[in-house]
């Protein structure tokens, strides 16, 4: 076995354990993966189409790519239609935009930052296609170290104890968002994206640095070197308190 395959394989079996513990998958599913060109969605959409394949769970996937016109934040759209035809799954491309500065805003959107905007943007449109596509389910490419990094911002920022779960039924429409890579350390993500030869992304955002996140994560690094375990405590604390699954 390949130190490829060998990654693929553990990464494969987090990715099972997390659909049965959580119940992500279900027959007759249909999923939209938000594939954004970035390792993890990349990945995602490999293990998805992969899985798609074997009788149990049966659910159909497709996947949809936001293009946002008016920010420097860009995937070759050839290579995503590439890797997508390779794995059988068909690819919608989307372009929307927004307004990064305060001009021209509402006052509620004047106090919102540009990554908020942002993803609220790319998020509209994913709902939007689930929809006229009878998804059932948007699959997004989050790994364990964002849900960890999560739960820090917010016991910092917000005073409270939570994270993007596992599972999450909306409340106003009839569809879930499921994290499949949610059991996964980004490590094994970063380690096995360099073996399989994924295209990095042409630009990247220019919001993307200084933000509360990256503070996360600096902080979550440092909570490491105190504690190797860390990451499983804080885990072990999410599970315990039911924050990976919401209805």
């Amino acid at each position: 076995m390949t130190e490829q395959e060998r990654l693929y394989k553990k990464i494969n079996e987090l990715f099972v354990k997390a659909f049965v513990t959580y119940r992500l998958l279900e027959d007759e599913d249909r999923v939209l993966v938000g594939l954004s060109g970035g390792k993890d969605s990349l990945l995602l959409t490999d293990l998805l189409s992969r899985r798609a394949r074997i009788d149990h769970p049966r659910f159909h996937v497709e996947a949809i790519h936001v293009r946002m016109e008016n920010i420097q934040y860009e995937t070759d759209t050839s290579y995503l239609q590439h890797f997508c035809d390779e794995l059988g799954v068909p690819l919608h491309i989307r372009t929307t935009s927004f307004i990064p500065d305060a001009s021209g805003q509402s006052q509620a959107a004047k106090q919102k930052p540009p990554c908020f905007l942002c993803s609220w943007n790319r998020r509209k449109q994913l709902f939007n296609l689930a929809q006229e596509l009878g998804c059932n389910k948007i699959a997004l490419g989050h790994h364990q170290d964002d849900l960890l990094h999560t739960a820090l911002m917010n016991l910092l920022y917000q005073g409270r104890f939570g994270t993007m779960p596992a599972r999450l039924q909306m409340k106003k429409m009839p569809l879930n968002i499921i994290r499949p890579l949610c059991l996964v350390p980004e490590e094994l993500i970063r380690q096995y994206a360099l073996l399989a030869h994924y295209e990095k992304q042409l630009k990247v955002c220019p919001y993307e640095h200084d933000t509360n996140r990256t503070a996360a994560r600096g902080l979550f690094e440092q909570l490491e070197a105190l504690n190797p375990e860390a990451r499983y405590s804080l885990w072990n604390a999410l599970v315990r308190d039911a924050k990976l699954v919401e209805y």
